[in-house]
């Protein structure tokens, strides 16, 4: 659990339960915090968050305004009721469930998760019925923040976007080191490894493997 300090807290609450949050900590820290389960799939604590999936959505109430927001980005203030299992938070999440179904079709984990709301099928599209990876950009948040190297990137927009390297060749400066297919939430990383990385085998001179 995270230190609180005791001299500056956010005094709100969290499925009617009373919650106090640092200053800088989002509704998704305090609910981990106070052991409240918040499903995620792009969130990783060792990078910054993003927002992309948008699966850890919870509605935000005070008084007679309510709006469904994103946890690991939304700053609690004093006074707000959060709620993270509405069925009105539920029915975003069965949306986002679908998506993601037609998104990445073949990640075993998506389709657990989907099962755990009832999510079986997809109203939208299939364009890759082999295709795992959401997109959500954790493998190069984590190459980038953490690794250092940048070895990964999101190449095109829209509906062209994927998950690349530089000029779509293997990218010298991956370390092999092996942690984007540790973060991936859907192991679609693991089989687009090798085409980051290259023949590691091959590489000589500094900084590289003999």
């Amino acid at each position: 659990m995270k230190e609180i300090d005791t001299k500056k807290l956010i005094n709100f609450s969290i499925n009617g339960t009373p919650a106090q949050a640092k200053e800088g900590w989002t509704v998704l820290d305090t609910a981990r915090n106070m052991g409240i389960h918040i499903p995620t799939l792009c969130h990783h604590e060792a990078v910054e968050p993003s927002g992309a999936c948008r699966l850890c959505v919870v509605e935000a109430r005070d008084g007679a305004w309510s709006k469904v927001v994103v946890s690991c980005m939304y700053p609690p203030y004093e006074g707000v009721e959060i709620l993270t299992d509405s069925e009105r938070v539920k029915n975003v999440r069965r949306w986002v469930l679908e998506m993601l179904l037609a998104q990445c079709p073949a990640s075993r984990e998506i389709k657990a998760l989907a099962a755990e709301y009832g999510v079986k099928s997809t109203r939208f599209r299939i364009k890759n019925p082999e295709e795992q990876c959401m997109l959500c950009g954790l493998c190069v948040r984590v190459c980038a923040e953490v690794v250092g190297v940048q070895a990964i990137s999101l190449g095109s927009r829209g509906v062209l976007k994927h998950v690349s390297t530089p000029y779509m060749v293997p990218n010298r400066a991956c370390i092999a080191c092996g942690s984007c297919v540790t973060v991936c939430p859907t192991g679609a990383m693991q089989a687009r490894l090798d085409k980051v990385r290259g023949d590691v085998s091959q590489r000589t001179g500094h900084g590289f493997a003999h």
